[in-house]
């Protein structure tokens, strides 16, 4: 059996695409956004999600389009959920309506 990688949390893609990259670090990214340094310090250990808040302040520093950190959380929640979840997902059978009949 295959063994899946863990999913890139958005701290790692801030941290790996983004920080290093730029040569920014967390410190003045947090004063540059206006929030506390301790916030893109989870964030980037993966003990924080990314809000609606802290999407379009980072959005706003790096000239992405609203939503792209959000949906960066979305997409990683999602895996971990599925990954969680497959067992019972399995027994679950789409619905059919021809079936009901």
């Amino acid at each position: 059996m295959t063994e899946l990688l863990d999913p890139v949390t958005p701290g790692e893609l801030l941290k790996e695409e983004f920080l290093e990259p730029l040569g920014i670090s967390q410190y003045r990214l947090a004063k540059e956004i206006g929030v506390p340094a301790q916030r893109i310090g989870q964030i980037v250990l993966g003990r924080r999600a990314i809000t609606a808040d802290t999407d379009l302040r980072l959005c706003t520093f790096f000239g992405l389009s609203d939503g792209y950190w959000l949906r960066a959380q979305a997409a990683y929640d999602m895996e971990i959920a599925r990954r969680k979840l497959e067992p019972e997902l399995k027994k679950i059978r789409p619905w059919s309506a021809a079936a009901a009949l």
